[in-house]
């Protein structure tokens, strides 16, 4: 009669727990659907979890498909495979100006002792097409995000990295030296917090963490080098009002 009992409340809780999961994976896929940009669907996907050790995982596509599997949070983050955006269906225009936004992904070692210079590292990657130098991501900005979800998602997409989007360091007018079409340019620092070991653009680029000296010279985009040196002002009279108050 006791073993009896057991193994009906063992049931009835398998039950329960496959209930919840089919629910909470029906709702991630309507969470997809009404969301579609890659950093909305990341914090709900990470965030939307039974409070077990099976954890729903999804691609983070409309149209991908649900499974179950027992993984850490941790594990799953490095195992989303999410797929970079494609098309320019939701691209934004400015009288005629592409809008395309980018990071200068950024971290600062240990820094006792020495000057920005010697701590300060910034993240590139290799460009796309071959012989075209490196560079900082970026990329179009579209209709459903705001300019700093675009910012962070470009870091993810083509470097993957995550971190804290910071003021944004201005805007560049420039024209493309292959096709003659006009952008307009923001860049953000990134402080990097995460370095993904799997992201969309993984099997397609190479990043580099570099010196500025350096990163100045691989980069192949003038707006960019002025960007960065944007950055290194900004941290420098950041650095010098933090030494003052000392």
């Amino acid at each position: 009669m006791w073993v009896h009992s057991l193994t009906v409340i063992s049931l009835i809780s398998r039950f329960v727990i496959s209930t919840a999961l089919v629910l909470s994976s029906a709702f991630l896929y309507i969470i997809c659907l009404l969301f579609p940009s890659p950093i909305t669907q990341i914090s709900y996907f990470l965030k939307f979890y039974p409070p077990t050790d099976y954890i729903v995982t999804c691609s983070l596509s409309p149209i991908g498909v649900f499974c179950f599997q027992k993984e850490t949070a941790m594990e799953l983050k490095n195992m989303v495979a999410m797929v970079a955006r494609t098309g320019r269906q939701l691209q934004r225009y400015n009288k005629g100006h592409r809008q395309v936004v980018g990071c200068i992904p950024y971290r600062i070692k240990c820094n006792k002792g020495k000057n920005l210079e010697d701590s300060l590292e910034v993240l590139v990657i290799s460009a796309q097409r071959k012989g075209k130098g490196m560079l900082f991501p970026k990329g179009g900005w579209e209709s459903d995000e705001s300019i700093k979800e675009a910012a962070l998602r470009e870091s993810i997409e083509e470097a993957g990295v995550l971190g804290t989007v910071e003021r944004v360091l201005g805007k560049w007018l420039f024209k493309s030296k292959n096709n003659e079409n006009h952008y307009e340019g923001y860049m953000f620092p990134l402080l990097v917090k995460e370095e993904l070991d799997f992201w969309p653009e993984k099997d397609i680029r190479q990043r580099y963490w570099m010196s500025v000296p350096k990163a100045k010279e691989a980069c192949q985009q003038p707006w960019m080098k002025e960007a960065l040196d944007l950055l290194v002002k900004r941290l420098e009279s950041s650095q010098t009002i933090e030494e003052e108050s000392v």
